[in-house]
């Protein structure tokens, strides 16, 4: 099993003949998902999403893959394949088709409905192929064939990718739901029939690959949350990723079947429900949705409010429930349904959430009491079904964090795929196909790439690593009036703080340390107005970290009298 090195260098030139394949996100992490492939000097790009921040990383928005390996290649993409509309595989989209905008973008019908949505609100035009499962594409050196894959979002493709190196199958976000809720079956056939053609590499979801057996089926999800609905004595509020159609889906059918309207509320929820809805991805009855002016006038056991927020998302209308900064106000009597998985790194902001919500009355149903989500990827029994069905010659897990590509790694080797035959890359490690073989050919830059308000990469881990100290650690702005003759303090030092427990006194004890600076750097000869702002800035950062032990931001700022 091949793995990756810290010490890998730059990758050389692509052998005559074969295929490179080069993640850019998704590898390591839930979420970014972007891979690049390389071949015949053309390259296909599948999937561009984002990531999205944990509380270490305060104000940033979104976190895009880096696209600096293909920047000065941009002319020579043909195409990026999108398998699914989910943000975390669509989201970065807008940004790469900023750099250029005619690359033509490839993907069924719902998902390229969900992205024009937003490339709207970024005012780009898109070339788009919508394509459909069973068709098969030529793209510049590639033959794309597209197959059917069941998710928590519909119209989700697989792709197979055929060229001169060899055949590859990228499974996309998949599992294999035997009784999916809108009768499309992941092609399971289409899958053996591509194995018995020879598949020289597999590239498989690996996020449940660590999770025994098969993932439950949608419709087994129906019980438990039509028993909310006959049992809430007041309103039900339903929290669900907007893009999760399916679930949304078996949410309006309880509220139909127990009397009850719905409203949307969020704008992403309002924009996608619309577009699945017109699409004819969601069924919705007649006179079901309502304004939510409307709701206000009806009783509360016939309101249901369909939000975002799921995730414990800060801005998102669930959240700002909870911290009672929305303008529904949460109650004695209120349900609140919250219909979604439990992503690595949300667990904490999901709980706050909870806690926020039951504190003022609320009956919290989540999938830690109730069989109210399963998920939408194939767990360990689906993908050794995969592996015996494909019988792949080469293997190379992706979509997760590394204990899922491990253990997915593993579960191939189990079904008799060579140990050697079996790659694990995280983002930025380049892999080769050539002669029928895998390898590990070196590295290329695959950071993180902040989004924060209107910048795009300006924000580095340096900025984020001083908004934490703003907002863990506080700050301390000194002004200090100096004399520019005698180079000491001509009046006490005013003190400016924030992010302490402090008084008049506090700070007193400051005034020595920062006399005892000033001194030293008249007898060194220091006079420079930056070199005491800087000599200030060490002795009281130094002081506070003995006396209270805390790194707070000092800002120090010098005036000549």
């Amino acid at each position: 099993m091949s793995h990756p090195h810290p010490e890998l260098g730059r990758p050389p030139g692509l052998a005559r003949g074969a295929l490179r394949v080069v993640p850019l996100g998704g590898l390591g992490e839930i979420g970014r998902n972007m891979t690049v492939f390389e071949h015949e000097g053309r390259l296909l790009v599948i999937d561009c999403g984002v990531l999205f921040p944990e509380e270490h990383q305060p104000g940033v928005d979104v976190i895009l893959p880096d696209f600096s390996w293909i920047r000065d290649r941009l002319d020579k993409i043909d195409g990026i394949v999108l398998t699914h509309g989910h943000e975390d595989h669509i989201g970065g989209v807008p940004y790469l088709l900023k750099e250029r905008g005619t690359i033509p973008v490839i993907g069924s019908r719902l998902t390229l409905g969900f992205l024009a949505a937003k490339l709207k609100e970024h005012r780009i035009k898109p070339n788009e192929i919508v394509v459909k499962e069973g068709e098969r594409r030529k793209v510049g050196p590639f033959d794309l064939e597209f197959l059917a894959v069941n998710h928590s979002i519909p119209d989700s493709l697989a792709v197979a990718l055929r060229t001169k190196a060899g055949t590859v199958l990228h499974t996309g976000d998949f599992k294999m739901d035997q009784f999916p809720l809108d009768k499309r079956l992941t092609d399971l056939r289409g899958f053996a029939r591509l194995g018995e053609e020879g598949v020289d590499l597999f590239m498989t979801d690996s996020t449940n690959a660590d999770v025994p057996g098969f993932t439950t089926a949608e419709k087994d999800l129906g019980p438990a949350i039509e028993a909310v609905f006959r049992t809430a004595p007041g309103r039900i509020i339903v929290s669900s990723f907007a893009s999760h159609v399916h679930r949304i889906q078996q949410v309006l059918d309880a509220a139909k079947v127990n009397n009850r309207k719905v409203a949307f509320v969020g704008r992403s929820m309002v924009r996608n429900m619309a577009i699945a809805g017109d699409l004819g991805y969601l069924n919705i009855p007649k006179g079901l949705i309502v304004d939510l002016k409307e709701l206000e006038r009806l009783p509360d056991r016939k309101v249901t409010l369909v939000c975002t927020g799921s995730q414990g998302e800060p801005m998102a209308a669930l959240s700002r429930m909870a911290n009672r900064d929305h303008m529904i106000r949460i109650g004695d009597g209120d349900t609140v349904l919250m219909a979604s998985s439990l992503i690595p790194g949300n667990e904490n902001a999901i709980y706050g959430v909870i806690n926020g919500l039951i504190r003022w009355g609320a009956n919290v149903v989540h999938k830690g009491n109730a069989k109210v989500h399963v998920s939408g990827h194939a767990s360990a029994g689906e993908l050794v079904y995969c592996y015996n069905l494909v019988k792949p010659r080469n293997v190379m897990p992706v979509h997760g964090e590394f204990r899922h590509l491990k253990a997915n790694a593993q579960l191939a080797i189990d079904t008799g795929v060579p140990r050697e035959h079996v790659v694990i890359a995280e983002d930025g490690v380049v892999v080769d196909l050539h002669k029928g073989r895998v390898k590990i050919a070196g590295k290329v830059e695959a950071g993180y790439v902040y989004v924060d308000a209107m910048t795009v990469g300006g924000v580095t881990e340096a900025n984020l690593k001083d908004r934490r100290t703003l907002s863990e650690e506080g700050v301390v702005s000194v002004v200090a009036i100096v004399d520019s003759h005698t180079g000491k303090l001509a009046e006490p030092p005013d003190f400016l703080a924030r992010g302490f427990n402090y008084d008049d006194t506090t700070f007193k004890v400051l005034i020595p340390v920062i006399e005892d600076a000033l001194d030293k750097a008249a007898r060194e000869g220091i006079g420079d107005t930056r070199q005491l702002e800087e000599l200030i800035n060490r002795a009281v950062g130094n002081w506070t970290w003995r006396h209270w032990r805390r790194r707070p931001v000092i800002i120090p700022v010098v005036i000549d009298a």
